[in-house]
């Protein structure tokens, strides 16, 4: 089996992450990177302490409220904020970092990668809200989207590995980049 590249291997990671998420409607991990260290981890659910929707239920399908608006009708906290809470709990910085993420960030996380410093977003999923994309993209973050067998970005360090690998899909990416006003 070849040697995973780094996006590969975080990404791996960064999707067992999201197996601890509690919420009913999508399972979202994050991981945040730097240096290729992880520096903290995070996934959806309750706050701590509080009851988890999987035992409760959740207020946004009781309320029909489609994804990626009313962010403020959920009991749940994001992979992505976890990860920065958890960034400023321990007093670890994650300026420069990459975000690993199962799901494309939303509006509100999104805001705060770019208030935190993170120069990088590899996400698996969309998520639908073009704000969080124009904004990303506006900051100057580079934006990577991995897909199972997907095209790949010139010059990316998955075009550089020029493998595959029988036992799972071949992951490729697309990489973009926005620019700063």
């Amino acid at each position: 089996m070849p040697r995973p590249s780094w996006d590969e291997y975080f990404m791996d990671i960064t999707v067992r992450v999201a197996q601890r998420a509690t919420c009913l409607r999508r399972k979202v991990g994050a991981i945040l990177v730097k240096n290729k260290k992880i520096l903290t981890t995070g996934y959806n659910g309750a706050p701590a302490g509080l009851v988890h929707c999987e035992e409760v239920g959740c207020l946004r399908d009781r309320l029909g409220v489609p994804p990626g608006e009313r962010h403020e009708l959920c009991r749940g906290t994001h992979g992505e904020q976890n990860a920065i809470i958890q960034a400023a709990s321990f007093g670890v910085s994650i300026k420069g970092a990459t975000l690993y993420s199962t799901h494309f960030p939303c509006v509100l996380c999104t805001k705060m990668l770019i208030n935190a410093g993170v120069k990088r977003v590899v996400y698996l999923e969309g998520y639908p809200d073009d704000l969080a994309e124009a904004i990303i993209r506006e900051a100057g973050i580079e934006v990577c989207h991995i897909t199972p067998g997907g095209p790949l970005a010139a010059g990316s360090e998955l075009d550089k590995r020029n493998d595959t690998n029988d036992m799972k899909p071949d992951i490729r990416t697309e990489t973009q980049k926005g620019r700063r006003r």
